[in-house]
């Protein structure tokens, strides 16, 4: 059997109004992020570690912020589309851990709602997904509340 993990990044600033949506949840802020499709930093970053376990490309590639049809775009929906793409090159999901890193919101009361939908469009139990928010003490731009970032390790394996 081949393990293969993959490392994901995304970072939005937020902007006044809309929602704001992390891990597929939409969560009460009057504030939302900044971004081509809806803009769910957790979403990107998860998208970005499984495509790169399986070295096929990233975000960017398979959904281009130039294309129209990606305006406003569910990044649920994205990242259905990258786990298929995966599993069409024969590699099944068998984790992911995703690691918040914002002053506001606290992600703490929305980590099961967000395993359990990320858990659905990766394919696998919500046990197997880990959530975790964590501040940036005040230091920098998410640290002055300007915007937040996620990073995301997926875990992929292919039987020979």
């Amino acid at each position: 059997m081949t393990t293969r993990v993959g490392i994901g990044y995304d970072s939005h600033r937020f902007v006044p109004g809309g929602s704001l949506i992390l891990g597929g949840i939409r969560i009460p802020a009057d504030v939302s992020l900044h971004g081509h499709s809806d803009a769910d930093a957790v979403a990107h970053a998860v998208t970005d570690a499984v495509l790169g376990a399986a070295a096929a490309g990233d975000i960017g590639a398979l959904f281009p912020n130039s294309d129209e049809a990606n305006a406003g775009r569910d990044s649920i929906e994205m990242l259905r589309i990258a786990v298929a793409k995966v599993a069409g090159m024969g590699y099944s999901i068998t984790n992911a851990d995703i690691t918040v890193i914002a002053e506001f919101p606290h992600v703490g009361r929305h980590v099961p709602a967000m395993c359990e939908v990320l858990a659905e469009a990766l394919g696998v139990a919500p046990d197997a997904v880990s959530v975790k928010g964590k501040s940036n003490e005040g230091m920098g731009w998410i640290g002055h509340g300007e915007g937040l970032a996620c990073i995301a390790v997926a875990t992929l394996t292919r039987e020979p």
